[in-house]
């Protein structure tokens, strides 16, 4: 592997770490704290899951899609 793949590898790591993070925390501040706080209905909670699982799959795809250039980088 050369030293450019890796820092690619890299970053893409990074970034997936930072959306699920991300993700995870407006999830849960959405939910459970700015939402109430603002007396929002609860059916704006199932928005904010939605939302959250959105996120969520843009991470698991990008995880495959990072397996599949770690998968190819070893042959």
């Amino acid at each position: 592997m050369s030293a450019e793949h890796d820092k690619a590898l890299a970053a893409k790591g990074r970034h997936i770490a930072l959306v699920i993070a991300a993700t995870m925390l407006g999830w849960l501040a959405m939910s459970l704290f700015i939402g109430p706080a603002l007396g929002l209905a609860g059916r704006y909670a199932l928005l904010f899951d939605f939302a959250a699982l959105a996120g969520f799959i843009y991470a698991a795809v990008n995880i495959f899609q990072l397996w599949r250039m770690r998968q190819d980088s070893q042959r």
